[in-house]
């Protein structure tokens, strides 16, 4: 009721003290900062706009994301079959597997990286948004 009378011209502005003015513009610039990380490290995670999207749906309907392959494990799957085509004696086809062994755990480490950035780091910021940043203002 203060706040819309104030608004409306009708009661006095209440003067809020310096230091609950700074503790609020703290509290906004924490807010702002914190959404845009948020967001550029779901991008650096999930570069496809259109794979974000479909990742936010299964997480506001409560179901579990489906598991992707990432680009380095396709590329290991595309090199192991590439050396049984060419022959795994040959000398290509040796190459191939070992370069494809190394890109699927490669591919594997990125995934693990995601999943561990979305529960570690992600997680608590969204938390904070969500609930802590709820409760501040």
């Amino acid at each position: 009721l203060q706040f819309t009378e104030e608004k409306l011209g009708q009661a006095e502005k209440t003067e809020l003290d310096a230091h609950f003015e700074n503790l609020l513009a703290r509290a906004d610039c924490t807010k702002n900062w914190t959404e845009k990380i948020l967001r550029q490290t779901e991008v650096l995670l999930q570069p496809n706009p259109s794979a974000r999207v479909e990742e936010f749906l299964y997480e506001k309907l409560d179901r579990k994301v489906p598991s992707r392959v990432t680009n380095g494990e396709l590329l290991a799957q595309y090199m192991t079959e590439a050396a049984n085509d060419f022959g795994p004696g040959t000398p290509y086809g040796k190459t191939l597997i070992k370069v494809g062994e190394t890109q699927r755990r490669l591919g594997a480490a990125e995934r693990e990286f995601i999943r561990s950035a979305s529960i570690n780091f992600l997680t608590p910021l969204r938390n904070f948004l969500e609930g802590d940043w709820r409760t501040i203002s």
